[in-house]
């Protein structure tokens, strides 16, 4: 089991400085990842809570972070796509450049309306977009020249250089309907859940995917299933996974491994304690868990 962390992307806690405070001690931890995520904007009295109130931007994050840091390695779950995939592919690659080769790149379908409406992109037929789409960005990072007529992107014959070195990012796909599960399967170097995911399920999901790659005939050894972790570190045992004190989140870990998930990233983002509260103590209790769940 590889164990990552997600650095302060949201809420009050989520300064330039926590970020670099958490990104460099991870390293120094032996954490395996650092992760972000993607909020586009947050519809005036949507219910969907603190956590995506108020969050940078994933990529640009990535890349102040790769500065500071040598080895740990850099994710986000993930960038969804509404965006255009050719100056996509372009950030990622040079991303994926000038970060030595770190990068984990996860897209998922998205699934606000509000966010397809400022992006200018349809909701509709988002699984087929979302196919192309990938195909786009794999074509742009090894074509030359890159010549695409599809039925959503069109790119003209022409170089889009410079290639990402060493080579291109892995692609993680998300999504937890059984279609998104076989595109993970099919297309993607790797699944990522959702920070909504049952965690119970995860045996399943993992199963359904593997099922779906010996029909494909690729190889499962070599494909990731990475488990956002929506960690809460609290006095009492709760019923979810990776809630309660840190024994408990530590087994809650290992039962993921024998689940077959090969990563998971405690993102405490997603607790509303530490994303909405007061950002001295958020970081406080961030920095203890960093240190108390460290691989």
């Amino acid at each position: 089991m590889r164990v990552g962390f997600a650095v302060p992307v949201s809420g009050p806690w989520a300064t330039p400085e926590n970020m670099r405070r958490i990104a460099t001690r991870a390293e120094a931890l032996g954490y395996h990842e650092l992760w972000t995520f993607q909020r586009l904007l947050y519809p005036v009295g949507h219910p969907m809570g603190p956590t995506y109130r108020s969050v940078h931007d994933p990529l640009i994050t990535l890349a102040h972070l790769s500065a500071v840091t040598s080895r740990v390695r850099l994710g986000v779950a993930v960038l969804n796509a509404y965006v255009q995939p050719v100056p996509l592919a372009k950030q990622l690659a040079t991303l994926q450049t000038l970060s030595g080769g770190r990068l984990s790149a996860g897209i998922g379908l998205g699934w606000l309306p509000e966010e397809f409406e400022a992006t200018g992109v349809s909701m509709e037929r988002r699984g087929r977009r979302a196919e192309e789409f990938v195909g786009l960005l794999r074509e742009a990072w090894s074509d030359d020249p890159v010549a695409h007529d599809g039925e959503f992107y069109r790119v003209p014959p022409a170089h889009i250089d410079p290639k990402p070195v060493p080579a291109p990012p892995p692609i993680l796909l998300g999504g937890t309907a059984e279609a998104a599960l076989r595109r993970a399967a099919r297309l993607g170097d790797g699944w990522v859940s959702s920070s909504r995911e049952d965690l119970s399920a995860m045996a399943g999901r993992v199963a359904l995917i593997t099922s779906e790659l010996a029909e494909a005939g690729r190889d499962a050894s070599a494909f990731r299933f990475v488990c956002r972790g929506a960690t809460k570190v609290r006095d009492a045992a709760g019923d979810a996974p990776l809630t309660g004190p840190y024994d408990k989140i530590r087994r809650d870990v290992d039962d993921l491994a024998a689940a077959g998930v090969t990563d998971v990233f405690h993102d405490l983002n997603f607790d509303p304690e530490i994303a909405s509260g007061e950002a001295e103590e958020s970081m406080r209790r961030a920095e203890e868990a960093l240190e108390a769940l460290a691989p």
